[in-house]
């Protein structure tokens, strides 16, 4: 069995043309959290002139409300969240130099062709599994929309998170 491709954000251009779909990979470095409250926040906020509160270049963000961490751990279990529900949000912060997102299920026309126009991807990990892939988050940090509890946008650190390309950023996809 070949070893995956090791992911160390944030990502360039080189890394992400290198990736094909059904790649498997693990991430090791920062990425970010996000689900739709805080998407919503962020797109506006954007659109307002304001600067994010994490830079999108380069950047992953990981679909994902994590539950509260019990004694002794960073981070409760963290599984992701359906893809599609970001769908009117990823295009967007892709076009702003987002490299890569992390979710599970299909993404829509519109992201798909974003994937390709700038050259990111689209990461699969596995649902249900949330408890399991907590173990590979070695530190969080809520940097921005606290209020929004489980969904404030996180800083994570990882370790050989695991994952598969889904969509690669020439509209191959594991799911054709």
């Amino acid at each position: 069995m070949e070893k995956p491709n090791k992911l160390k954000p944030p990502l360039t251009d080189s890394v992400v043309r290198s990736l094909k779909a059904g790649d498997e990979v693990v991430i090791c470095g920062i990425i970010y959290t996000a689900r739709d409250m805080a998407h919503k926040r962020l797109c506006r906020s954007l659109e307002a002139g304001e600067e994010p509160p994490f830079p999108l270049e380069g950047a992953v963000i990981y679909y994902v409300g994590p539950t509260p961490a019990r004694p002794g751990r960073v981070i409760g279990a963290a599984g992701p969240t359906t893809s599609s529900r970001m769908d009117a949000f990823a295009p967007m912060l892709i076009a702003k130099g987002l490299k890569a997102t992390i979710g599970k299920g299909y993404r829509g026309e519109e992201v798909r062709q974003a994937l390709k126009q700038y050259g990111a991807v689209h990461l699969s990990t596995i649902g249900g599994a949330g408890a399991l892939l907590s173990r590979h988050i070695v530190a969080a940090e809520v940097i921005a929309y606290e209020d929004l509890g489980a969904e404030a946008v996180r800083r994570l650190q990882v370790v050989d998170f695991p994952a598969i390309v889904a969509y690669d950023s020439y509209g191959n996809s594991v799911y054709k």
